[in-house]
């Protein structure tokens, strides 16, 4: 499957059905008077957050969408049929802005959730409304009000309580393999990651998503490597982990990886810049112990609150980290359902595995 994180779409309303003109005629009933029914009510356009749904690929292939209109009253006091309401299905984490992408329209957090954006017109009246003592044989009827239409924005955020930032080729596809059941992409060049990758992670009971993001470069917000587009699936996040590669090869030293990647955060904003962080010192199997000490003080001069080195390809401190994550984490994450098994509870037998999940 495709992903797709950003679809302009039209929407339109059904309009309301027209009234109709008619008078009674039958033999032998002399004063028939008037019977034009009123028109039905349009179509509404309603969009419904759905499980199962990760991507707006559907939205590339069609993006235009019109309710039907309320069918015609007719005589004999025959009213119009009401159309039925065009629902359009969303992912979960589904934001629908305005066509300048100033406003934000609707904001779809929960399954089952259903916001009617644009209601159907209303039906005309029939001249038979219009029968009074002192106006027996009216002619005035009424067209349907017609629909409303408009372009919005649909914008993907997925939902997730754990974000994975850092610089590309930090590890962190490797280290979203090892704690949870993704299958992310690993190579060794920049950029492997292009699109957010979701992971479930089980730990102590606990089960919580993770989202890994590809990786920002000085100057991302302006457009540099991948640029910043992607953060947005991270706004949500309860906590960010920031991988920080400390083997040595990459070009840039831990304490410019953290100042480069808050950097672009703070550009970003959004409320990122603020939010808690925890800073792992990745790849600690390529580096001797008192390398790792001296990066972990830099850090903390540099403004860490506390640093973990771990390694994501021999699992070496990644679970002192994740301990860490579980105290950011409020009762009952998104994939936590009331009475359900903790992994060792139910048999499972640890991270990465477990039955197949939906990433909302």
């Amino acid at each position: 499957m495709h992903f797709l994180d950003q679809a302009k779409i039209f929407l339109k309303s059904g309009a309301g059905g027209p009234g109709a003109v008619s008078f009674r005629r039958e033999k032998y009933i002399e004063f028939g008077g008037p019977d034009g029914g009123n028109g039905g009510k349009g179509g509404d356009v309603v969009l419904v957050a759905v499980p199962g749904l990760n991507t707006l690929i559907d939205f590339r292939y069609a993006q235009h969408f019109k309710a039907k209109r309320g069918g015609h009253g007719m005589g004999k006091d025959r009213y119009g049929a009401g159309a039925d309401d065009l629902v359009i299905e969303v992912p979960v984490g589904t934001q629908v802005l305005s066509e300048d992408k100033e406003e934000i329209i609707a904001d779809f957090t929960k399954e089952g959730q259903r916001v009617v954006l644009l209601e159907g017109g209303m039906g005309g009246r029939g001249n038979a409304s219009y029968k009074t003592s002192t106006n027996r044989a009216p002619r005035q009827h009424q067209p349907g009000e017609p629909g409303e239409e408009m372009w919005v924005w649909l914008r993907l955020k997925l939902l997730a309580d754990v974000g994975l930032v850092g610089l590309p080729n930090a590890g962190k596809s490797t280290f979203i393999n090892a704690v949870s059941n993704a299958r992310a992409k690993v190579g060794a060049y920049a950029f492997t990651t292009l699109i957010p990758k979701l992971g479930v992670v089980r730990h102590k009971g606990r089960e919580f998503v993770l989202a890994d993001i590809p990786g920002l470069i000085e100057g991302a917000a302006d457009g540099a490597g991948i640029g910043d587009r992607f953060l947005g699936h991270i706004e949500r996040c309860r906590v960010l982990i920031h991988l920080i590669d400390i083997s040595g090869l990459g070009e840039t030293d831990p304490v410019e990886a953290m100042r480069v990647v808050d950097a672009e955060l703070e550009a970003y904003g959004a409320g990122l810049e603020g939010k808690a962080t925890l800073v792992a010192l990745n790849k600690i199997d390529l580096a001797d112990a008192e390398l790792a000490a001296g990066f972990s003080d830099e850090l903390k001069a540099a403004g860490a609150d506390e640093v973990f080195p771990v390694s994501g390809a021999t699992g070496e401190g990644i679970e002192e980290l994740l301990d860490a994550v579980l105290s950011y984490l409020p009762d009952r994450t998104m994939t936590e359902q009331p009475g359900s098994l903790s992994s060792e509870e139910d048999g499972s037998s640890g991270e990465g595995e477990g039955e197949s999940w939906s990433p909302i």
